[in-house]
């Protein structure tokens, strides 16, 4: 097999001028139309075939090899946040309160340098490359969309894979973990309803901003008290609004957050306990509690068969890095609905450097990554994605 690494590296310069652009011009999920413009137009001068518009805004092309085998499907995600960058870097954001904290600009900079890894090699492979560029990863449903409008159809893939740029680990790591490696999760909403009043006479209202305190207690007791101490379930309050001002008592309040589970029977439990005391701490605050849950995204289950060939070709493209096949978080990724039907596997690449300052985590203000992280990125994905096509 060609040596992917070492093509990757002499593609650097290219890999990190499309991500420093990307990375200058941030655009949120279902509006990255600049970034999809990019990704076609290069996937296009390649001569592949490009479909642009899908689920909005996002790139489908195929390379075929021109001879019979496997398809694999390589997904790449390029939205940012709705946050205001604190680099101080030369790339920095150019678009006030929008920025690239979690690493896509790097993804689809790594996609497209894949794209012509593998493209170099084309007559040497068999079967095709399906190469998806999604929008809106975070949180709204990208993926999702893109499978509802025929993603894993025409051709449908044999095998599906994604990677990661990881900051909580060095350049150098790398984590393939067999089975769940992310966790599913759920947003939710909780609207409180009282009786508003005057702040100095509060026996004449019924006050929601107390029963969304207790209840935010209360909450804490679904993991600490309900799910199996070798079990992992995160429950977290992350917005509180209510009022206008200091010296009236408000007429409602409401509450959002999201729910973390991997197994099925440990999210029923999860749901369950939420629901319950959400409903009976607010009746006995006598506040009504109207709850809202959504299914962001499922757990991102990595299959055995897939993941192991993926540990492989680490090892031997990166020997001298560190490989470690037990990695999990409780973070999520909407990746999890491409991989439903489809075997698959999540990788994660290390992109931190302490020493530059280059680690502070995903959806910070200040979240930058080392950028020779980049061609390991590529290099691991094409080289995984031709064993699979040479071997399938």
């Amino acid at each position: 097999m060609p040596d992917y690494l070492a093509e990757a590296q002499s593609l650097f310069e290219y890999t990190r001028h499309l991500r420093r652009d990307f990375h200058r011009h941030p655009e949120l999920g279902f509006r990255e139309v600049r970034t999809a413009g990019i990704v076609a137009r290069e996937l296009n001068e390649l001569g592949l075939e490009v479909a642009s518009g899908v689920a909005e805004t996002g790139v489908v092309a195929l390379l075929e090899t021109g001879r019979p085998g496997p398809v694999v499907l390589l997904r790449f995600d390029m939205d940012a946040l709705p946050i205001h960058e604190e680099t101080g870097a030369e790339y920095a954001s150019q678009t006030p309160g929008v920025m690239h904290a979690c690493g896509h600009d790097g993804h689809t900079a790594i996609g497209l340098t894949v794209a012509r890894l593998l493209h170099a090699h084309r007559h040497e492979l068999a079967g095709t490359v399906k190469f998806v560029f999604q929008p809106a990863e975070e949180g709204l449903g990208g993926a999702q969309r893109m499978v509802s409008e025929g993603v894993l159809e025409n051709p449908r893939p044999d095998v599906s894979l994604a990677a990661h740029l990881w900051n909580s680990q060095p350049v150098g790591w790398v984590g393939v973990t067999p089975g769940p490696a992310m966790s599913g999760a759920e947003s939710f909403t909780i609207r409180l309803t009282g009786r508003g009043g005057h702040a100095a006479m509060p026996h004449t209202a019924i006050d929601p901003v107390l029963a969304a305190a207790h209840i935010i207690t209360a909450l804490q007791s679904v993991v600490s008290r309900n799910v199996h101490p070798l079990e992992a379930a995160v429950v977290s309050v992350t917005r509180v609004r209510s009022g206008e001002t200091m010296n009236v008592i408000p007429s409602a309040a409401e509450l959002m957050g999201t729910i973390r589970t991997f197994k099925p029977e440990v999210r029923a439990r999860v749901l369950g306990r939420f629901e319950h005391l959400v409903e009976n701490v607010a009746a006995a605050l006598d506040c009504q509690a109207q709850v809202e849950l959504d299914n962001m995204t499922l757990p991102v289950d990595n299959d055995p068969q897939v993941a192991a060939r993926v540990q492989s070709v680490a090892r031997t493209l990166l020997p001298e890095g560190e490989l470690e096949t037990e990695h999990r978080t409780m973070g999520s990724e909407d990746f999890a609905f491409m991989m439903q039907d489809v075997p698959g596997c999540f990788v994660f690449v290390g992109s931190a450097n302490a020493e530059q300052g280059l680690n502070a985590p995903h959806h910070h203000p200040r979240f930058d990554f080392d950028e020779r992280a980049l061609p390991r990125a590529a290099g691991l994905l094409a080289a995984a994605a031709a064993d699979f096509l040479l071997n399938p």
